[in-house]
């Protein structure tokens, strides 16, 4: 074998797959037999040989780099495709000189390899479009539970923003997620579109409302604040106080107008009803110090009172009570603060008073007295039969009878024990 200007390992084991003829005609051996693959007259024969051993080299490489760009790289179907083509149609005669039938094999071998990267490369890709169209789907129905949401329980301002940043995530998963089907990608764009435009609806529905509201509102509670500022120096304590009441009522049936609105509104409304009670509780507190003194004076008549109880005597404690009376309405009013206590000691008196008299009548009623004397004789007609009937049983010796007489005996007395007392207490 002739000279290599490259005589490395690989170089050599390719050229001894050649021959140059005396007219530079290059010939390599392959499995079908011997094939011209070119000529190079004019130059020495390891130099021509040199030429063709050299693209087999190239195509060597090609094929190895191939190879492992197969096994190591994300390489699409497409490139495996066209890789694998232009590899074949470039080793099925090519002008070289090597082990041509071992590399077309080795080929022939990556097919094998290439379909299953082609086919979990298509089961990868299959199993992102599934998960970008899970992903979108979940946008979708994200958004479509926004929409859905009972508009009276709609928070408007955190729901828009939670509807961009799933337009943001669309948009992103448009430019850097997994490609969908087209159909399927216009289907969910249709129905994200659908939530966002029944939303948009919706919030404008809803704001037009409120403000609608926001105006009756308005002026409902500007008719009020008039009201109230007309009676801020009304000097009709209660009434007032009472139509103040009222427009309170009012107040807070009549809904709520715009913040800034109600805020100022409120604000003339709490100042004209803060003049109002501000002034009575200023002229209540004046009529309290005047009638400081009359307290004094009813408080030693209570002294006074509530030595009657208990009654002892009631005549003395009637004649006495009348007194007290007249002199209590003539020390005139006292501090509204302690109105409630002093009458209120003042019935308890009267309370006593009118008891003790209650039972007195109920002693000294006539049909009392009468019903207890008729009672009481005829109890004592009975007591006397049935002494007449205890004497006879005892002569018979019939115990069982004498027992029972006895106990009736003993009960009649004490009945007419009892009645006799209360015909007593009715004559007083």
């Amino acid at each position: 074998m002739p000279a290599l200007a490259d005589d490395s390992p690989a170089a050599k084991a390719a050229a001894a797959f050649g021959r140059v003829d005396d007219d530079g005609t290059v010939h390599v051996r392959e499995a079908a037999g011997e094939r011209v693959v070119g000529q190079f007259p004019g130059v020495d024969t390891d130099e021509a040989l040199t030429l063709y051993v050299r693209r087999y080299l190239d195509l060597q490489a090609k094929v190895a780099l191939f190879e492992a760009r197969l096994t190591s790289t994300d390489l699409s179907v497409k490139e495996i495709d066209q890789t694998l083509a232009r590899l074949s149609e470039e080793t099925a005669e090519p002008s070289a000189v090597g082990d041509l039938d071992a590399l077309r094999a080795q080929v022939e071998g990556l097919r094998t390899v290439a379909s299953e990267r082609r086919q979990q490369l298509e089961a990868e890709r299959a199993a992102a479009k599934s998960a970008a169209l899970a992903a979108r789907t979940e946008i979708i129905e994200a958004a479509e539970k926004i929409a859905a949401t009972d508009p009276s329980r709609m928070q408007w301002r955190p729901a828009g923003e939670e509807l961009r940043g799933l337009l943001e995530r669309w948009k992103e998963a448009q430019r850097s997620g997994p490609r969908i089907d087209r159909a399927s990608e216009e289907a969910l764009w249709k129905r994200f579109s659908h939530a966002r435009t029944a939303f948009d609806r919706e919030r404008r529905h809803y704001f037009a409302e409120l403000e609608q509201r926001n105006t009756s509102a308005k002026a409902e509670k500007e008719k009020l604040v008039e009201e109230a500022e007309a009676l801020a120096t009304s000097t009709d304590w209660g009434p007032t106080a009472g139509a103040y009441r009222d427009l309170m009522a009012r107040w807070k049936a009549a809904g709520r107008a715009s913040r800034r609105d109600d805020d100022a509104l409120w604000a003339r409304f709490r100042s004209a009803q803060d003049a109002f009670f501000q002034a009575r509780d200023a002229a209540s507190s004046a009529t309290d110090a005047e009638y400081a003194a009359n307290l004094e004076v009813k408080e030693a008549i209570l002294t006074e009172a509530e030595a009657l109880v208990p009654v002892r005597d009631l005549a003395a404690a009637k004649t006495a009570l009348r007194d007290v009376q007249e002199r209590w309405e003539q020390a005139g009013r006292v501090p509204r603060g302690d109105l409630q206590r002093v009458e209120g000691r003042l019935r308890a008196v009267e309370n006593a008073v009118r008891d003790a008299e209650q039972a007195q009548w109920t002693r000294t009623n006539p049909e009392t007295r009468a019903r207890a004397e008729g009672a009481a004789a005829q109890l004592e007609s009975a007591i006397e039969a049935l002494e007449a009937d205890l004497a006879a049983a005892q002569e018979r010796g019939d115990k069982r009878a004498v027992a029972d007489l006895e106990t009736a005996l003993t009960a009649r007395r004490a009945w007419l024990e009892q009645v006799v007392r209360a015909a007593e207490d009715s004559r007083g």
